[in-house]
């Protein structure tokens, strides 16, 4: 076990690049990760990192090392997971990402009863509406609404998510609405965005007459917490884009209206991401069908517009 324990911590070391990273991960202390370290470089006879006092980068060696781990390693989970499938009881800690208005609605309330069903394995939910590093923080699954950059990663569809362009009704009564999406780019109407670092140029999709356009759009109020904008347009400070099943309560009371009905937003995919090795965990597996489940049935109850 102590050597699969520094093959364990050298996977981490060497995918965050960061021996401290890689201890908080596991949750041990420095000096432990980098005894392990120690340890598998005097059994292998090879320095698996070269260090200095600002950075830590792989060897050669350390390079080949990591591609047979990572299949040592796989190998392992693998095996563990089919022994836990036998005994059935999955254990153990999972930590899951969310963007926070999806966090908030649809997973958070569902983690007890999920809970209730599986007391062995606890939830660590982290909530942010900005891009994460499955691999790089250390999560089993992050659900998302958009498209994945990291093509390596496995996705789980939940649903295509309707979504729609609003704005309070003292908003539209002080500016008017817009006639057509090409308002949206004249600067005349307030677009509240969501930004984050590293994100792209604002652009809305939108359905049009002439099929889907990309409308660049601008205003004075940018935020990369969602419900900050929700918050802001239904207070009359501009249009937002949500996802229905954010703002369906503000509809259903009129607090927010539709706009540019005849051209509303394509739909946005709502996920999960997970890795090939995280999947074979029984316990994640578990989550992830719960979750898509309860989110597909608590989507359902969401009327259209």
């Amino acid at each position: 076990m102590a050597y699969l324990e520094n093959i364990r911590t050298f996977l981490r070391v060497y995918e965050l690049g960061n021996m401290s990273a890689a201890a908080r991960d596991l949750r041990i202390s420095s000096a432990v990760a980098s005894s392990r370290i120690s340890q598998l470089e005097e059994h292998l006879n090879v320095r698996l990192f070269q260090r200095t006092t600002r950075a830590l980068s792989p060897t050669e060696q350390g390079n080949i090392f990591y591609r047979g781990a990572t299949k040592i390693m796989e190998a392992v989970e693998e095996a563990e997971a089919e022994i836990t499938n036998m005994t059935r009881s999955p254990r153990g800690t999972l930590f899951v990402a969310a963007p926070i208005s999806m966090g908030q609605s649809l997973i958070a309330p569902a983690i007890p009863t999920f809970k209730a069903d599986h007391p062995l394995i606890d939830i660590r939910l982290r909530l942010s509406d900005r891009k994460v590093d499955l691999t790089g923080e250390g999560l089993d699954a992050a659900f998302f609404l958009g498209v994945p950059e990291d093509s390596n990663l496995k996705i789980r569809k939940i649903a295509d998510c309707q979504r729609i362009l609003c704005a309070s009704p003292d908003y539209i009564a002080k500016t008017g609405q817009p006639a057509s999406s090409a308002e949206l780019s004249t600067g005349k109407f307030d677009c509240l965005n969501m930004r984050y670092p590293g994100a792209p140029e604002f652009q809305w999709p939108l359905e049009t007459p002439e099929g889907v356009k990309r409308i660049p759009v601008k205003g004075p109020f940018e935020s990369d917490h969602g419900d900050v904008l929700t918050a802001w347009a239904l207070e009359g400070h501009g249009i937002v884009l949500k996802p229905v099943f954010e703002v369906a309560e503000h509809l259903k009371s009129g607090r927010l209206v539709q706009i540019l009905e005849s051209e509303p937003p394509i739909p946005v995919q709502m996920a999960c991401l997970y890795t090939h090795r995280r999947r074979q965990d029984p316990k994640v597996r578990l989550f992830i069908d719960f979750m898509v489940s309860h989110i597909q049935d608590e989507l359902a109850k969401t009327p259209s517009v």
